[in-house]
């Protein structure tokens, strides 16, 4: 049964990275809204990286960021919450790999190898809190402008890009967790309650010992 939570766990946990790797790069974290609009010429799109637009015709153009300095606080905090989320999501599919019981890779000891997928199971859990964050920091913002009447600028939707994001940190955190309630701990040796004479100490709690 450990064996099987680990690897689920493990899955779970690639297809969560798999789902945040494939985030990141997405164009379409937030896209123009139509409400309100009378007469649509172009749709609006954004992710942390670029801005983009596609005309009537649907030619697309990109602008990237001009300086990261000149972006929003959440913008900039979402980027480095995405990344990391990615980095410790690289560094516990390592660790789980190696520690997990169907593999025979680097180590050998059955302690050694817990620890590993306990430690991997923990740093996946902390990734998918991350993009979790991240992805619900930046959904948070757009909601609020949209819903804002004083708002002048663009208003925007969710996109698709932040519910590929939702799924992987789910996935994540539930690979992370079955990998760490996979560990269990080492059963207790148990005693013969048939006890040679010199092994005989007595009652204890009421309980007799059966001395040869």
């Amino acid at each position: 049964m450990t064996a099987t939570l680990e690897i689920v766990g493990f899955i779970l946990s690639l297809g969560g990275l798999a789902f945040i790797g494939a985030t990141l790069p997405n164009n379409y974290w937030k896209v123009s809204s139509l409400h309100g609009s009378v007469i649509t010429t172009s749709t609006l799109f954004e992710n942390l990286w670029k801005s983009c637009a596609t005309d009537s015709t649907g030619v697309s153009n990109c602008r990237d960021f001009d300086s990261m300095l000149a972006l929003p606080a959440h913008v900039q905090a979402c980027r480095a919450l995405m990344i990391t989320s990615i980095l410790l999501g690289f560094l516990a599919a390592v660790l789980t790999l190696l520690g997990m019981k169907c593999t025979n890779i680097g180590l050998s000891d059955e302690d050694g190898k817990m620890k590993f997928t306990v430690t991997g199971g923990f740093l996946f859990v902390l990734g998918g809190l991350c993009s979790m964050v991240a992805i619900s920091w930046y959904a948070a913002m757009v909601t609020a402008q949209f819903f804002d009447q004083l708002y002048a600028g663009t208003k925007y939707e969710l996109g698709e890009g932040l519910y590929l994001g939702w799924t992987g940190s789910v996935l994540y955190i539930l690979g992370g967790i079955l990998l760490t309630c996979s560990c269990r701990g080492k059963e207790k040796q148990n005693y013969s309650p048939l006890l040679s004479g010199s092994e005989c100490f007595g009652i204890f709690n009421s309980s007799s010992y059966l001395c040869s």
